[in-house]
């Protein structure tokens, strides 16, 4: 057993920047930049047909889009079911609950409000046009087909289409409706509450099955480097340098948007409540900041719910609900902001004309659909819903790939921002905080468990997993 120890210890390993999410990402980015500008060169081998390279490069884009989507619909009714289960753990709490709730869903409002208005004035993707994709066959809705389409017409929420193919034959073609799925989860959740104790199997089995659902859908986020060759390659060579220049003016928008929300918002709900601005960014910055870098709000929910704790003088036995909750369902930033501004963009890029109808449809899977990026990292899950409920080319996906890194660093921060300020309005509002906690001086190191009630066993992998993620 040494001998075999030893011979693992002593082989050649790869540096760790090689084997880290992020630089696997970049790298990608790069390779399909390249490939993509040798597939532009290459031409078209006869017209109307893409050469060998340009036809690989839409095969990997499309199987990578292909997986997100197979993930999305039991992954949004799994989320959104445990997400309404985790009220039964907090005994006589109904109240602070709703509050919690009401509150994410104000606060989500205002956000992809801010994103759609700078979507419609800064218009970033009026600057390119790209040409919509053949299977797309598009949709706009009316105040009618909006609100009957909020109705399920079978439990799973299917819809199946019927249509000519060019040799004459009829195709049927069967697809789920992301807004009758999300009804129905909302539906299941809250009647599983309802029955009580007969229910706790499913609920354990709906646990079960988000956990497996959300393990496979992290091994499809690590196959995002292959996917994202194959997207940014084709769309560099269907669209060229110029097309993929526009979305400089669409990461200033998202970070206005985000800046927007943090610094002006937030402070103001903060002021409203008759709480020190200064002492709310003071208090919640470790968090803020540990979030900015590690691109994750479940990573940063140990420091989240700590501060939120200490530093803003929210009771424990409310924090270890909302902060948990706020995780997975509070995302203002990547669940918001982002695929309001994105679903504009993906619109303006392809010329498809959005409606009323159409912001009120991205407003509300905004506040109703943000679970269903629980346990992932980055907002691609919930631009696909978006887009999917919109009827918007999933293509347009590739495009933003592009620099979904540097979007994602302030998505999660202002998520994290916002997963402690809800539970201190709330707290706040219900007499429950300890404003002299909340307005004392801040000391000490928030990434230290100093914790003197916590078990030392339990504290050492604590304090390690949030050193990783720090570092």
């Amino acid at each position: 057993m040494t001998t075999a120890t030893s011979t693992e210890k002593s082989g050649p390993r790869l540096p760790r920047w090689a084997t880290s999410f992020g630089p696997q990402i970049i790298a990608a980015l790069i390779v399909g930049l390249v490939l993509g500008l040798v597939a532009k060169n290459l031409g078209e081998p006869a017209e109307g047909e893409p050469n060998w390279l340009t036809a690989t490069l839409t095969t990997i884009g499309s199987s990578y889009i292909s997986l997100l989507k197979a993930a999305v619909v039991p992954l949004i009714f799994t989320a959104v079911v445990s997400s309404i289960a985790n009220l039964r753990e907090v005994s006589n709490a109904a109240k602070l609950a709703w509050n919690t709730l009401l509150w994410f869903a104000i606060t989500a409002f205002i956000a992809v409000v801010i994103g759609i208005g700078l979507g419609t004035v800064l218009q970033p993707g009026a600057s390119a046009a790209g040409e919509v994709p053949g299977e797309y066959t598009g949709r706009t809705g009316d105040w009618w087909a909006f609100l009957t389409g909020l109705f399920p017409t079978n439990f799973l929420g299917l819809e199946a289409t019927t249509k000519a193919a060019e040799t004459g034959e009829l195709t049927t073609s069967v697809s789920f409706n992301v807004l009758q799925i999300l009804v129905i989860s909302i539906a299941v959740g809250i009647a599983a509450l309802k029955v009580g104790a007969p229910a706790e199997p499913f609920l354990k089995l709906n646990a079960s099955a988000l956990a497996v659902i959300q393990k496979v859908l992290w091994w499809i986020i690590r196959l995002a480097p292959i996917g994202t060759i194959g997207l940014i390659g084709k769309a560099v060579a269907t669209y060229g340098w110029d097309t993929m220049g526009s979305l400089a003016l669409f990461t200033v928008s998202i970070y206005i948007g985000l800046a927007l929300v943090l610094f002006v918002v937030y402070p103001v709900l903060v002021r409203t409540h008759g709480l020190s601005v200064k002492q709310w960014f003071s208090g919640a910055w470790p968090a803020i900041q540990l979030a900015f870098v590690s691109r994750s709000s479940m990573g940063t929910l140990p420091l989240t719910q700590r501060v939120t704790e200490r530093n803003l003088g929210v009771p424990r036995a409310y924090a270890s609900f909302a902060v948990p909750l706020g995780s997975t369902t509070k995302m203002d930033g990547c669940a918001s902001i982002y695929p309001a501004i994105a679903a504009i963009f993906v619109a303006q890029f392809f010329g498809v004309q959005l409606d009323i109808t159409h912001y009120l449809l991205i407003a509300l899977v905004a506040v109703l659909g943000s679970a269903a990026t629980a346990g992932t990292t980055g907002a691609t899950v919930m631009l696909t819903l978006t887009l999917s409920t919109l009827g918007l080319p999933l293509e347009g996906i590739g495009l933003l790939l592009a620099v979904d890194p540097i979007l994602d660093m302030g998505r999660t921060a202002v998520n994290v921002a916002g997963q402690t300020l809800v539970p201190t309005i709330v707290a706040k509002r219900q007499g429950l905080l300890d404003e002299a906690l909340y307005n004392a001086k801040r000391t000490g190191d928030p990434f230290k468990d100093d914790d003197v009630d916590s078990a030392p066993a339990a504290a050492a992998p604590h304090e390690e997993e949030l050193a990783g993620a720090k570092a």
